[in-house]
Order: structure tokens, then C-alpha cells, then sequence
């Protein structure tokens, strides 16, 4: 970023109020304001120059969305949007206004619970137990020992791994539906087996939590369940998950 432009945090609804003390991204922290159109508004500051994805300021910009999300629903940017002045937001903003605010009052009282299934690394022993080819791999290794079937054995084990972690995954999930009002799959992330997203109704999240940890609990030895939130609902906001966003803003 150069520093020219507003950095936009959020789409709210017009009325909202920052909350007290907030601050934004950059050192020190941008002074934030709304600015508004019609029956919509934005939370933005000042792009600071030379912004970086460090902890300090992705934290910054999390913790304002979840404070704002306090007092109403909120339509998370991603970290590093810009838009290139106030005039172009606020047209951009009047040109969606209509979607903004369905999409508001679908989010309104809910946050974005995450939940990732990871194969369990300490069940190698039940994998071999339950995969016939993985243990006719690993007989024949033990006979003719040697790089190559080193490798298929290895493969075939990661292979069996992130299989019984998708299908107990698959289980928890599928008990998890339920307790949300919506659920979007997520990109694929390295390593994870699934990537979930729930939108659950706020007074209900660590009811949800909860009953995600026992249910992960009784299938461990399968799969290594991580829960993640409550978040801001990037999850359910606009196509594809991706978040509605004024065409004029830019990733800095």
C-alpha cells in the first residue's frame, strides 16, 4: 500500500456505533470512522503506508469486526482492502445497497464457527489394523527393505490417514448441522482432511463448541477435530464464500 485511500473494514448497518476505543490497523493504530449512504455505512481509516499482514494489525482488524458484530451485524472486508477515496465507496455502496442489507439481516444475531478435521498422527497402529493394504505394504517393506517401498508404504499410510479422518470428520459434521443455520465448505487447507464453516446463532456458540469437542472426544483416534471461533461470518457473506466487496477496493 502507498497510503493513499481508505482502508475499509466492514459494511454495517447505518446507525452503527464504533465501539469505544477501537482503533485500527497501523502503529499507531488509524483512527476509524463510519461513513454512510442511505441505509448502509462503512467502517474505514486513513490506509496506512506500508501495511503488512503482521500479527498486530490482523489482530486489530479481527477484534474491531467481532466488537462492531456486538451491537449488530456486520459485513466483514477481508484484511487489506482499499477503496481510493471516500466519493468512490460511498457510489459503490449506494449501487449495492439493496444486496448489503439482505445480506446484514441474514447475518444478524450469528457468528462463523469453523471447524477443521485433521488425520489423528498417533493411529498408525489402528490403520494398520484396518487396511489390508496398508499392512501388505508394510509386510513386504519388512521383507525387502529398500527406498522404494519405504515410500509406497509411507504414502499409502498418509493416504489411509486422511481417509478415516474425512469419513469421521464427515460424522461430526453431519451431527453439527443441526445446531447451525448454515454451513459452507472452505477451500482446501494443507494438511486438514475438511474445512467447515457453521453460521451459528450467537447464544448458541458455545453450545456449539462444546458439542463439537465431545463429539471430537469420542472419535479421536480417527481424526483430530480443531474448532476455531466465534469469528466474523467471512463464510457467508456474498459468492463462494468470498465477501461482497465495492468494486472499486483493491487488496493492498
Amino acid at each position: 500500500m502507498d497510503g493513499d485511500g481508505l482502508y475499509v473494514y466492514a459494511v454495517v448497518g447505518d446507525g452503527t456505533a464504533l465501539p469505544e476505543g477501537a482503533g485500527g490497523v497501523g502503529d499507531p493504530p488509524a483512527a476509524l470512522r463510519v461513513i454512510g449512504t442511505g441505509k448502509i455505512a462503512a467502517v474505514v481509516s486513513d490506509a496506512p503506508a506500508r501495511l503488512r499482514a503482521r500479527r498486530r494489525d490482523l489482530l486489530a482488524h479481527q477484534d474491531l469486526l467481532m466488537d462492531l458484530a456486538d451491537s449488530g451485524p456486520v459485513l466483514p472486508m477481508r484484511f487489506g482492502m482499499v477503496a481510493p477515496d471516500e466519493d468512490a465507496l460511498l457510489a459503490q455502496l449506494a449501487l449495492a445497497e439493496t444486496s448489503h442489507l439482505a445480506t446484514l439481516k441474514n447475518l444478524d444475531g450469528h457468528v462463523e464457527v469453523n471447524v477443521k478435521a485433521l488425520p489423528a498422527q498417533d493411529s498408525l497402529a489402528g490403520v494398520v489394523a484396518e487396511d489390508a493394504a496398508v499392512r501388505r505394504l508394510r509386510d513386504a517393506a519388512r521383507r525387502r527393505p529398500g527406498y522404494e517401498a519405504s515410500v509406497r508404504l509411507g504414502e499409502a499410510v498418509a493416504s489411509a490417514l486422511a481417509r478415516r479422518a474425512a469419513e469421521a470428520g464427515k460424522a461430526v459434521l453431519r451431527e453439527l448441522a443441526p445446531l447451525a443455520r448454515a454451513v459452507a465448505a472452505g477451500p482446501d487447507v494443507q494438511g486438514c482432511a475438511l474445512n467447515t464453516s457453521f453460521l451459528v446463532p450467537r447464544g448458541h456458540s458455545e453450545r456449539f463448541r462444546t458439542t463439537a469437542e465431545r463429539l471430537a472426544g469420542a472419535r479421536r483416534s480417527h481424526v483430530d477435530i480443531r474448532v476455531a471461533g466465534p469469528l466474523p461470518c467471512y463464510s457467508f457473506v456474498g459468492d463462494a464464500g468470498a465477501p461482497r466487496r465495492p468494486a472499486a477496493m483493491t487488496e493492498g
